[in-house]
């Protein structure tokens, strides 16, 4: 291939990738993170949670840069992901953390296909995204030893906690992780005084605690911010955090009063192994 015909390759490329995103200008190098957001790729439904969720904010909190190689630890439906794909794509790169396929799980399997049903229907935004079965016999695996410069989760630590993997989990963090690099969290804030092993089958984890746990694997604390806080969040529902948007567990009953509540109280939490 010509010079000539490879920079128009280019180009073109980032034209198309460009209208995807339904962005009015975008740099051939790729989309900045606010442009990433602003993607029309996104469902009216995801977008509709930037509010509650501040993704400009807690990813800029976490110090991203397109350049990095990003691990996302179980993505869910791919809200985040939807981000951090065409934000990573041209520059760095995106691992995900997934479940393994043939899990005995019908749930992990389910999750798993459904993330990959996802991935798969749209190659030009999410065909450089890798996937990582984390479960490998009793390890826990996101990439090789001092590969990834961040890794990044969203709502999760409770479960791990619940299952009995939460410190294997993020042992496998601390390992994938370059010296320097960046483990960022997002979960939802129990009460100070609250015991961990209960609060978490709510769905909620005491931020001293996940700290402690943290640290004592040998990450550094470096920094907290208060983006993802809510203080209408009581914390005290019979059926967890799952009461609250986005999920209503109870549907119409008290409909109103959850809503105006909004999504839960999370801390948001920057670590760096040192």
């Amino acid at each position: 291939m010509t010079g000539l015909m490879l920079r128009t390759t280019r180009v073109l490329g980032a034209a198309v990738l460009a209208m995807t995103l339904g962005t009015h200008v975008m740099a051939a190098d790729g989309p900045t993170l606010e442009q990433a957001v602003a993607g029309e790729h996104r469902s009216a439904a995801n977008r509709a949670r930037d509010a509650h969720r501040h993704p400009v904010e807690t990813l800029g909190f976490f110090g991203i840069a397109p350049t990095m190689t990003v691990v996302e630890i179980l993505p869910g439906e791919g809200w985040y992901t939807e981000i951090l794909a065409p934000y990573l794509k041209d520059r760095g790169k995106l691992v995900v953390g997934i479940y393994d396929p043939a899990s005995e799980s019908a749930y992990e399997r389910k999750s798993t296909a459904a993330l990959a049903a996802k991935l798969d229907a749209s190659p030009e935004l999410y065909g450089a995204v890798e996937r990582q079965i984390m479960w490998q016999g009793d390890s826990v695996v996101l990439g090789p030893k001092g590969s990834a410069d961040m890794v990044v989760t969203f709502r999760n630590s409770h479960n791990w906690l619940n299952s009995g993997k939460f410190e294997a989990v993020y042992k496998a963090c601390f390992e994938v992780l370059k010296s320097g690099g960046v483990l960022g969290i997002e979960q939802h804030r129990a009460a100070a005084d609250a015991d961990p092993s209960k609060s978490a089958e709510k769905g909620y984890l005491p931020e001293a605690y996940l700290i402690g746990v943290l640290e004592g694997i040998g990450f550094k604390l470096a920094g907290k911010s208060e983006v993802n806080a809510n203080p209408r969040d009581t914390k005290d529902y019979a059926d967890g955090v799952w009461t609250l948007p986005p999920v209503l567990k109870l549907g119409d009953q008290d409909r109103e009063r959850y809503v105006a509540i909004g999504e839960s109280d999370r801390m948001t939490l920057k670590f760096v192994k040192p």
